[in-house]
């Protein structure tokens, strides 16, 4: 069921018309995706994650993202895969629950309309794992909605 609640669709962000990277997040993660440019090996590519930074590039040039992320991470636990000309990176969210309105700080932010729905889909996913003998797939919410961060006494850890 859990699955129900998973991200619709990535968030894109874009530097004048050239799209810089898609994300979506869960109450855990913030995956980013980068389309890797045609013809340069794999091996070539670098990404590096640092508990409020990552910086993505091809060895010796310079960096094609090199930012400061919007909130920290668990540096432990975030990675990097490519698969298909996409690199996919996965940020460890260090506070589980907290909604990010964009992976990259001051850059793409979501529109207020977009991240209250974010949060709304992410108090869903609390819900769903804090019960999951109940479908909250259809369940919406009137009016604002709860930090899932914080909402009864935070989120419960295992």
């Amino acid at each position: 069921m859990a699955e129900k609640l998973a991200p619709e669709k990535r968030h894109s962000f874009f530097h004048g018309s050239q799209k810089v990277f898609e994300w979506d997040q869960t109450l855990d993660e913030v995956n980013m995706y980068i389309t890797l440019p045609k013809g340069v090996p794999t091996n070539l590519i670098y990404c590096k994650i640092q508990s409020k930074h990552v910086e993505v590039g091809i060895k010796g040039n310079p960096p094609y993202m090199n930012h400061d992320l919007s909130s920290p991470v668990k540096t432990d636990s975030s990675f990097w895969t490519i698969e298909d000309d996409i690199l996919h990176i996965t940020l460890q969210k260090r506070d589980k629950g907290q909604t990010w309105s964009s992976p990259i700080q001051g850059q793409g932010q979501l529109d207020p309309y977009a991240a209250d729905l974010e949060q709304k889909r992410l108090m869903l996913q609390r819900f769903q794992e804090e019960n999951p003998g109940f479908d909250f797939s259809q369940a919406q919410f009137s009016g604002n909605c709860p930090d899932p961060r914080t909402f009864m006494g935070g989120i419960r850890s295992d």
